[in-house]
Parts: structure tokens; C-alpha cells; sequence
């Protein structure tokens, strides 16, 4: 493996995979290193003059803030970023993608739900309408996991799913509307077997206006409970245990069935990224998510901030001008709200993501959009919407993971690919989430967290293709029962966040 990895003929730094000392000789460049370049960092493998751009992957990352020679260190403190522009033309519709007949796709074991949705999981959900219901919701699902779930193997357990909102908003308003949106997208995920809705009884979001706003009945796997009607903390738990037992025989009862891989709804998301994310697991993530579409299934690709200077890339992909136009709005909605709150898209490279090599948003985003894969871009869907379409798609989501991958569940979600390069541990219940690290070094530090090591990708000749096929392997098996590693350490009982937009009154 050569020390620098150089990405594009056209890119004029490549990137140092392991860490160089000052005085480092490459001959396949014929440079000096003039400083220390870490691991995972560009190095200038010509002179660059102050204000060129400069290039990785092909496009443009940045501007040089200083001349800039060959042999130097390229980041945050020698490169800085102009305002990108988001007006792209519509091409021609990208709509071609060979498909699988339905005799040829894969399958996986799965719960299949009234209605037809396919669960990749067998839940029961207690869900929060208020914060103020959030902590007797997980005194319910603590007391419910203590007393059933070793009598009941076939229910994966009881999840507790409070959140920090759901009063002083407004009556109508885009933040509860994102909320309620949110939390029935929960209840319609088919990972959830049934879902006990606990409310205060005097919010905004009181649990009549939001089954109207929402089109819910209540029914035998779908309850409700008021904490203040049922005379507090203690008696809203002993009714919420009848409630729940009520609920156990049929979801219970529900059995694995092969079905096709058209039935999973794949969501993606990287966390923690560093240089190495955009050329080992993003890629790859990639490749396994173009072998679903190929099946027949759904990949959604998310993080608005995150595809932020790469969106050509997705436009060129769109299948019509109008969906192309619809992500371009997205686009221009975030730079108008990240203005308004005084912030810049730029902002979003986490300080790991800057100690991993990563020096702008727009080299994060141009490795980021590879986890979408070649298929053609679909729709365009809002924060939380119903994932209605096949293939490739995109949700407009925040680029906190979290908070992203929330919305992705409400959207229909039943698996999660979560590739990370510094190494990320969150879970996300009821719905399994597979870890990809982007590096061996990541990969052997956190092995008990990670759930595929990406890493021979760039250090062993693994190509993206057969790790691709790998990850898809790996998701199959997931999808049909096998745990990940967030799920054997029980994470996902507070991760449950949706986008908190608007005024608190």
C-alpha cells in the first residue's frame, strides 16, 4: 500500500494513510513532506497558489488561503471554503438500473404485519406524547421487560420512547407538526408488534389532537393512557401493565416468514466520519445498498448539511426535473434557516471529523453521497414522511445522526447501515442498526461496537464490490434475526429524537 493515496488524476492533494514525519520521501510523487502529515490528511503533491482551488475526489473542496507548496500539510488552517452555489441544471431523466425478477431476489425472515409491511423486528413500543410523560414511559417499559420478556422470547422487548418536547408550541405549528409526524411514523413502523401511547393529560400535544391530526384510532394494539385521568404516577403504571399484557398474546404470536428483500426499507447514515469514511465504508455501504435496489428494495440516503456541495451529484442522478427541484429546495431551505439562526453549513464538520482529516463540509459531503451508491435518485421526501418509493431516495434530516435516523424510522425504516471512521455507539430500537468502521485501527480498538470492519478496503486490496456484498450478506442476516452489536449491549432506549424546529413559547 503506497503511503499516499492520490483519489483523482485531477485532485492536486492526495491523502497520507498512515502517519508521515517531516522529511518523508514519496517517490511516486517525487515530494518531501515540509511538516508531520497524519494519518488520514492531504499533503500538497503540487504547488498550489493562494485562492486555486483545490481538489479531492475529483471536486472542489476548498480554496487555498495561502500559497501553498508542494509537500505541505492541506486543512482547516491553509484552506477555507466560498459560499457553494445550489443552481444545477436538470439533465437528462436517470432512470436506468437493471433489476432482479422477483424469482431471483433475495430473501430474509421477517414479521409480516396487517396491511403487508414487513418487520425486521417484534416490539412494543410505549411512546411519550410530552416530555412530561417521557420517564413514566420508561418506568413502563423497565416494569415490562422485568415481568414478560424472558416469558415471551418471541417479543424482542419493551422500549421506552420519551423525547424533550410536545407543549409550549404552537397550535398547528411546523415544530409539532414535525413531531406528531414523527412519533406516528413510530407507530407505523413495522418493527412494533403495538404501541401504548402514555400522555399528561393537559399538553399541547394531548393524545385526542394528535390521533386527529394524524388519522390514528386506538384499537388492541394501539392504547392509550392519560397520566393525570388515571390518578398519577403509580396507578398510570399499574394500568399501563394491563394494557401491555392485554397486547402480549397476538404480538406474541407472531412468527418469522421468508419474504423478499424488496421488503426492506434500508436507511443510511455515517457518524463520526473521517478521510478514510469516503474511500472504505461509505463506498461500500454503497455497494450493498445498489444490490438492495437491485432487489427491489428501498435505500434512504439522508443529512441534508451532509450532501451540501455534492447535491450535483444526486441531481444528475434525479430520474425527472422534478424531483431534482425538489432537493434543490431542500438545499436553499438550509441555507436560509442555517442564516437565519447565525450559523453556517460550514460549521457542520465536527471537531473528530477535523482531526480525521476532514477540513470542510465539502469534502465530508463529496465522501458522504457515496453511501447512496450508482441508482438513480427516486424521490425527494420531507422529515419524517412515508417512504412510499422504490430504489435510491432521499429524506431532507439534520445532520445530527440522531435526530436523522429518527426520521428515517418514522419514515418506514426497518434496517439501519451506520458507517463511522472515529466510532460511533449508539443503537437505535426498535429498528437494528449494523456499524461499518471505516478503518482497521477504529475497527480493533472498538470491536465489541463495531459490527464490520471496512478497513480492508484500503489496507488489504478488498474491493468495494465484494465488500459491498459482504455488508448485504451481513443485513440479510440482521433483517432475519442476528443481532448487531448495539442490540447484545442493549443501546436504543434514549435515542429516540425528533427534529425540534420552531419556537418555544
Amino acid at each position: 500500500m503506497s503511503n499516499l493515496i492520490h483519489l483523482n488524476e485531477k485532485d492536486n492533494v492526495a491523502m497520507a494513510s498512515v502517519s508521515l514525519e517531516k522529511g518523508t520521501k514519496i517517490k511516486t510523487h517525487d515530494l518531501v513532506c515540509n511538516t508531520v502529515i497524519p494519518a488520514g490528511h492531504k499533503v500538497a503533491i503540487y504547488d498550489i497558489p493562494k485562492e486555486d482551488p483545490i481538489y479531492k475526489y475529483g471536486d472542489i473542496i476548498g480554496y487555498a488561503l495561502e500559497h501553498i507548496k508542494k509537500g505541505d500539510h492541506v486543512h482547516s488552517h491553509n484552506l477555507y471554503l466560498k459560499k457553494a452555489s445550489c443552481e444545477h441544471s436538470c439533465e437528462s431523466p436517470h432512470d436506468h438500473f437493471p433489476l432482479k425478477t422477483k424469482s431471483e431476489r433475495s430473501f430474509f425472515k421477517g414479521y409480516i404485519r396487517p396491511g403487508g409491511k414487513i418487520g425486521t423486528r417484534n416490539y412494543i413500543g410505549i411512546l411519550s406524547t410530552v416530555n412530561c410523560s417521557a420517564s413514566i414511559c420508561h418506568f413502563i417499559a423497565d416494569g415490562a421487560n422485568k415481568a414478560f420478556k424472558e416469558k415471551y422470547p418471541s417479543i424482542d422487548g419493551f422500549v421506552g420512547l420519551g423525547h424533550g418536547a410536545g407543549c409550549c408550541m404552537t397550535i398547528g405549528g411546523e415544530g409539532l407538526t414535525i413531531l406528531q409526524k414523527t412519533m406516528a411514523g413510530f407507530i407505523r413502523n413495522p418493527n412494533f408488534g403495538g404501541i401504548l401511547v402514555v400522555g399528561l393529560g393537559c399538553e399541547v400535544n394531548r393524545i385526542s389532537d394528535f390521533f386527529n391530526a394524524m388519522s390514528l384510532n386506538e384499537g388492541s394494539l394501539l392504547k392509550t393512557l392519560d397520566i393525570q385521568d388515571s390518578g398519577g404516577t403509580e396507578n398510570t403504571v399499574i394500568k399501563a401493565m394491563t394494557l401491555i399484557q392485554e397486547m402480549i398474546p397476538p404480538v406474541a404470536a407472531a412468527k418469522r416468514e421468508p419474504v423478499s428483500a424488496a421488503n426492506l426499507i434500508l436507511g443510511l447514515e455515517c457518524g463520526g466520519s473521517d478521510a478514510y469514511s469516503g474511500i472504505t465504508a461509505n463506498p461500500s455501504l454503497g455497494a450493498a445498498a445498489d444490490l438492495l435496489v437491485q432487489d427491489g428494495g428501498t435505500v434512504i440516503l439522508s443529512e441534508t448539511p451532509e450532501i451540501y456541495g455534492a447535491e450535483h451529484l444526486l441531481i444528475r442522478r434525479a430520474v425527472n426535473c422534478r424531483v431534482a427541484d425538489k432537493l434543490i429546495e431542500k438545499i436553499k431551505w438550509w441555507e436560509a434557516y442555517t442564516e437565519k439562526n447565525g450559523a453556517q453549513i460550514n460549521n457542520n464538520p465536527t471537531p473528530g471529523n477535523k482531526d480525521g482529516g476532514i477540513s470542510t463540509i465539502l469534502e465530508k459531503s463529496l465522501g458522504a453521497v457515496a453511501k447512496g451508491g450508482n441508482t438513480p435518485l427516486q424521490e425527494v421526501y420531507s422529515y419524517a414522511e412515508p417512504v412510499l418509493s422504490k430504489g435510491m431516495v432521499f429524506m431532507d434530516t439534520p445532520g445530527y445522526d440522531i435526530v436523522s435516523i429518527t426520521g428515517m424510522i418514522a419514515g418506514g425504516a426497518n434496517m439501519i447501515g451506520f458507517t463511522s471512521g472515529r466510532g460511533t455507539v449508539v443503537g437505535f430500537k426498535p429498528v437494528p442498526c449494523l456499524k461499518l468502521a471505516s478503518n482497521t485501527h477504529m475497527y480493533d480498538r472498538m470491536k465489541g461496537d463495531m459490527d464490520i470492519n471496512c478497513g480492508p478496503v484500503l489496507d488489504a486490496g478488498v474491493s468495494v464490490k465484494d465488500m459491498g456484498l459482504s455488508i448485504y450478506k451481513t443485513i440479510l442476516e440482521t433483517a432475519s434475526g442476528s443481532k448487531s452489536k448495539s442490540e447484545i449491549f442493549g443501546y436504543g432506549d434514549h435515542e429516540f429524537v425528533p427534529w425540534h424546529i420552531g419556537a418555544v413559547l
